[in-house]
This record gives C-alpha cells, structure tokens and sequence, in this order.
C-alpha cells in the first residue's frame, strides 16, 4: 500500500487542503472530497513521472 503515497511539499498540502474544503463547503462528503484529490495528485505525479521517463529515454537514445 505504501507505493499509493503521495508525497507532497508543504505548498502541495496547503493546496491540497485548500481545494478539499472548497469541495466540503460545495456540498460534497470528507472522504468523496479527499478521495477526489488525492486521485487527481496521483494522476499528476504519474504524469510527471511519465514525462520523465520519456526525456531519459530519449537522452539515452542520443548517445
């Protein structure tokens, strides 16, 4: 279960809390609210980590 972490910056917390109240306060449940976020900060990083992957690919293909 541990590779389903996030780990995140303080500002990245901050934001993430942030958008969490903001879907409260809109009427949705806690655990939809965190649910929602944490999926889509797991979308981004997998994205980063993808876009990464891929410049390292192409780097070793250069040499």
């Amino acid at each position: 279960m541990l590779n389903n972490w996030l780990i995140l910056t303080h500002h990245q917390q901050q934001k993430a809390v942030e958008h969490i109240q903001a879907l409260i306060a809109n009427s949705m449940s806690s655990s939809e609210a965190i649910s929602l976020v944490a999926s889509a900060l797991r979308a981004e990083q997998l994205a980063k980590c993808s876009t990464e992957i891929e410049m390292m690919i192409r780097l070793s293909q250069e040499h």
